[in-house]
């Protein structure tokens, strides 16, 4: 299999002001997939404007054609599946079956307290995700649902007529933990990542080519536990996080250089950050264009 070449666009524009155009050019450039952040705010831009996911990425299925769209990625942090899984449903309809949901045990960020709350412990949001993941499945599956969990419940929730894409939109569950690599064997049909986060300050990128090797290899053991072969799980790379951190998207040589040798270690796809003026996502434009139209046909 080629490789797939995606974008994520982090939603701080307003929609007449660039918003819309930005979604519009993914499609024109061919990526796969263009994704987009499910986060009430992020980082360094939590004091700028920063659009939600859902209303975004049902504005840009009204103005594309083809491009699949999806989350990169929605947590329990402030999602209830119920409600969520209606969202979902709706989306995958109005894009015409072009949906993905990218799916995480989420963070300690500013989505962690928003809704007035202390921040989850790693095994607490391990918890959450454990039961969000397989009710999420059943709820976009079944016409209705019943369920009392620890976390979650639902009480006769209709989600009729289910997803445009069957048996369901497909799930892309971020995961380097050994309870998260379970919900993406088995739940998943794709599994996330962004590299070990302990070598992004101090390691080298051979250092994280490596280790990601190691997750590879622990994701392909998790699959053959559940049954699963993991070779027919696509595997995405969100780039931008491993010690490389911007230089992929120097040059077109460096990305192509960057992204073989990641394919080599089984990546079905990489995402690339839309370029953000004065951010850590700072890049020149003609080059991320050239590396999007050029890029996927050296790496095929």
């Amino acid at each position: 299999m080629s490789l797939r070449l995606s974008t994520v666009i982090l939603p701080y524009l307003r929609w007449h002001e660039g918003g819309r155009d930005m979604w519009q050019r993914a499609e024109q450039l061919g990526f796969h997939t263009a994704f987009t952040y499910d986060h009430l705010s992020w980082r360094t831009f939590r004091d700028g404007p920063w659009f939600g996911a859902v209303p975004t990425l049902t504005a840009a299925a009204a103005v594309t054609d083809r491009i699949r769209l999806g989350t990169l990625v929605t947590s329990p942090n402030f999602r209830h599946p119920v409600t969520l899984a209606k969202e979902l449903i709706s989306l995958d309809d109005i894009s015409g079956g072009r949906l993905t949901l990218g799916v995480g045990a989420g963070g300690t960020g500013f989505d962690a307290t928003a809704l007035g709350q202390e921040p989850w412990t790693p095994g607490e949001r391990a918890d959450r995700l454990a039961e969000f993941v397989p009710l999420l499945d059943w709820l976009l599956t079944e016409d209705s649902v019943s369920y009392e969990g620890d976390y979650y419940s639902a009480h006769e929730a209709r989600n009729i007529p289910g997803c445009v894409q069957r048996p369901r939109l497909p799930f892309a569950v971020a995961a380097t933990g050994p309870r998260g690599m379970r919900l993406a064997a088995r739940y998943g049909q794709a599994w996330v990542t962004t590299g070990d986060p302990k070598l992004f300050e101090t390691g080298t990128p051979e250092q994280s080519v490596r280790a990601i090797r190691g997750q590879v290899e622990k994701l392909a053991d998790t699959a053959a536990a559940v049954g699963r072969d993991a070779a027919r799980l696509d595997k995405i790379l969100l780039t931008g996080f491993t010690p490389d951190r911007g230089r992929p998207l120097e040059s077109l040589d460096a990305f192509v250089d960057f992204a073989g040798r990641h394919a080599d270690l089984g990546f079905t796809d990489l995402v690339i950050h839309w370029p953000i003026p004065d951010s850590d996502f700072a890049a020149d434009e003609k080059v991320f264009e050239r590396i999007a139209m050029e890029a996927p046909a050296q790496l095929a």
